[in-house]
C-alpha cells in the first residue's frame, strides 16, 4: 500500500455510516462481542462528533473508503493538572493491516494530544495481542507501573 494514498483526519458528519460499519467490525469480528444496537453506535460516533471536549475520532480513508479508525477520550491529570488522553479503540480492517495504517493512526492521535498539551495518552491492550504489542513498543510507548482494574 502506497501511504501516500491514505488520508489520515478527523472523522466528520460524512464519515457516520462508514465509521459505524468500521466499530462492528471491530466489536463482532475482532473482539468476538455481540453486534451493538444501531442507533446506540450512531449516537456515540455523533456525540463524539458534536461534542469535541469529550473525545475525537480519526478515520484513515484510502480511496474514498474508511480503512480504520482510532478513538480518544477525554479525561484530566491532577497530578499533572491538565488535560489527558485514552486511546481507546485502534482498528485497521484486515485486509489493510501490515502496511502502517495502524501506526499512522497512533501517531495522529500522539500528535493531537502532544499539539494540544496534554499530559499524556494512555491505552490498554489485550495481554495476548502481541501484534498490537509490537506496534505500541515501536512507537515509544512502555508498560505502566499503574495496575488496570474494573469492575461491572
Amino acid at each position: 500500500m502506497d501511504l501516500s494514498t491514505v488520508l489520515y483526519r478527523k472523522a466528520d458528519t460524512r464519515d457516520l455510516s462508514p465509521l459505524y460499519e468500521l466499530m462492528v467490525q471491530y466489536i463482532v469480528v475482532f473482539y468476538k462481542q455481540p453486534e451493538p444496537d444501531e442507533t446506540e453506535l450512531k449516537q456515540l460516533i455523533t456525540h463524539l462528533l458534536n461534542n469535541p471536549a469529550t473525545g475525537i475520532q480519526f478515520v484513515a480513508e484510502k480511496d474514498g473508503k474508511l480503512i480504520g479508525f482510532a478513538t480518544l477520550y477525554f479525561t484530566f491529570s491532577t497530578l499533572q493538572v491538565k488535560r489527558a488522553a485514552i486511546l481507546n479503540d485502534l482498528f485497521v480492517l484486515e485486509s489493510s493491516r501490515g502496511e502502517k495504517a495502524g501506526q499512522e493512526l497512533f501517531t495522529t492521535c500522539l500528535t493531537h494530544i502532544r499539539e494540544q498539551k496534554f499530559a499524556y495518552m494512555t491505552w490498554e491492550t489485550a495481554k495476548d495481542n502481541q501484534i498490537a504489542q509490537s506496534l505500541y513498543n515501536k512507537m515509544g510507548g512502555k508498560e505502566s507501573d499503574w495496575m488496570v482494574y474494573e469492575i461491572e
